[in-house]
């Protein structure tokens, strides 16, 4: 796009500017998968073909469009057809249960769905009883409208829902959490306008997939900048340092454990990755050491982001300019506050730990369907009466003001009356040789009420946690001390990445009798 005015509006609509570049880019590639290459000017035409169907067929203005499946041209295609046809993209998780999906088909309220041919076969006519289902990548060809028809012009509202994502639970239903189009456009437009300012040939990978939040930031700035984006259907780590090597890609978006895949992978150092320039992480905690190896290992810039779906503060670290604060995430980016309260939501000092609450241009519209649980979601300040969001994290800030996390909330311990924060024993268990990979919950005990346990990963040949524990023990303070650590073969993470400490609670309830401490 030669001209950046647009994406420094105040409020803009996507749709209008992804047409524009469309028309103005012709045969430059757009949209990139395992099966080849999308011009821009066949997008362009695309979208306004399966948006023109989607109204034919009944979609209404704000209606939900669900898709399933892995990412792929065609998926990302449905994803801004039903933004451009006025309604709402609703991409639902792979990895989620059978009748997970089902609840979150129902609760998105789609009379569309369009799912590919695998998960198709894997969960056979479930969907067909309650809604219209495509083929993604059999039947969308022949099913939307004729080539040249063009969707009616829509007027999207700042406070119109864009799409929901739902929350990666692990029980019941997911939270659908609804993304206005000014949130998004608060996200992303000036991130492509900074990009094209700074003269970025814009060529992104997006390696996570698109029903989850993270991958936006690889997606939806890259289209509006009118650069090209390549979606994986899986990761690979040798497919991605192929990609990049390949398409001379210069901005990606990974998730720490795919970051740990590509320091593992014994060939990373043969492979050309000199195009990167911006390389983005969040979802997870991203380990100072990790940090560390990537700028060492790998060229362009690292920047690390912490937020939440939801919205909320923004913290970002420039891993790069700050080697002496990789422990942390960073600072409130512009626009975004943050504070620390303390378990009756009063501020604490500078350095104490406390509950995160933060607030910005980017926060949700809320919860799908759920307006008592986005209640309990924000924190009023009674003095102002602004809403917050509460990060569900502890942390505490520095006097340069980065922020570090020490757990999530949730997962805080007390034991005997103390604060335990899980972070600070996995942070002592992998300082040991043997422990690949550490994680620390808190069960019953009788005694104290609460007790850490631990559970690792350890180095091939070693058997025995015990001496670990012991070890580790000693340099902890007494009411910290692991009452057991358990080896465990591999973390449970969900698909970007995050540890499943539920899993782990299921499994020490399994293992641990509440008399033992």
């Amino acid at each position: 796009m030669g001209e950046n005015q647009p994406l420094a509006e105040p409020f803009g609509n996507f749709s209008d500017i992804i047409s524009a570049n469309a028309e103005a880019l012709g045969d430059k590639p757009a949209l990139r998968d395992e099966k080849g290459d999308l011009s821009w000017a066949e997008l362009g035409d695309r979208v306004e073909r399966i948006a023109a169907k989607l109204l034919d067929e009944g979609l209404q203005r704000g209606q939900s469009v669900a898709i399933l499946g892995l990412s792929s041209v065609n998926y990302a295609l449905v994803f801004l057809a039903a933004v451009r046809a006025g309604g709402v993209a609703a991409p639902l998780t792979t990895s989620a249960s059978a009748a997970q999906l089902e609840g979150m088909a129902q609760d998105s309220g789609a009379t569309h769905i369009f799912i590919d041919r695998a998960k198709m076969t894997e969960l056979g006519t479930m969907f067909s009883r309650i809604m219209r289902c495509i083929v993604l990548d059999e039947e969308l060809n022949q099913w939307m409208a004729p080539e040249g028809t063009k969707a009616p012009p829509v007027d999207h509202q700042p406070s119109d829902p864009f799409n929901i994502i739902y929350s990666s639970g692990t029980t019941g239903t997911p939270k659908g959490i609804v993304h206005p189009h000014q949130m998004r456009w608060r996200q992303f437009a000036a991130t492509a306008a900074s990009w094209l300012e700074n003269g970025l040939e814009v060529r992104s990978l997006a390696s996570t997939p698109l029903y989850s939040n993270t991958t936006m930031v690889a997606f939806l700035p890259a289209l509006l900048a009118g650069g090209t984006v390549r979606v994986m259907g899986k990761f690979d780590s040798m497919h991605w340092m192929r990609h990049v090597q390949e398409d001379r890609s210069t901005i990606t978006m990974l998730v720490p454990v795919q970051y740990q895949r590509l320091m593992d992978n014994a060939h990373l150092d043969s492979f050309d990755l000199s195009s990167l320039q911006l390389k983005y992480c969040t979802s997870a905690p991203f380990s100072a050491e990790l940090k560390r190896e990537v700028l060492e290992r790998m060229p362009g810039a690292l920047i690390e982001i912490y937020s939440m779906t939801e919205g909320g503060v923004v913290c970002l670290l420039e891993a790069h300019k700050f080697p002496d604060k990789l422990h942390t995430v960073g600072r409130p980016a512009p626009g975004s506050e943050l504070k620390v309260l303390d378990d009756e939501d009063k501020e604490v000092p500078p350095g104490t730990p406390g509950n995160l609450v933060g607030r910005s241009q980017t926060m949700m519209s809320g919860y799908k369907n759920r307006p008592e649980q986005t209640r309990e979601g924000y924190w009023t300040d009674p003095e102002t009466g602004e809403v917050w969001q509460r990060m569900g994290d502890i942390g505490r800030v520095d006097a340069e003001g980065f922020v570090e996390l020490v757990g999530r909330a949730k997962d805080m311990i007390i034991s005997g009356g103390f604060n335990i924060y899980p972070v600070d024993l996995e942070n002592a268990l992998m300082q040991e040789d043997e422990v690949l990979d550490a994680a620390v919950i808190g069960v019953p005990s009788r005694q104290w009420g609460e007790t850490p346990v631990g559970f690792v990963t350890l180095a091939d040949g070693v058997l025995h946690a015990e001496a670990v524990r012991e070890r580790v023990n000693a340099r902890l303070g007494k009411t910290q001390r692991l009452a057991a650590l358990y080896p465990i073969k591999e973390m449970p993470r969900s698909h970007i990445g995050k540890l499943l400490k539920s899993e782990l609670r299921k499994r020490a309830a399994r293992l641990w009798k509440p008399d033992e401490g």
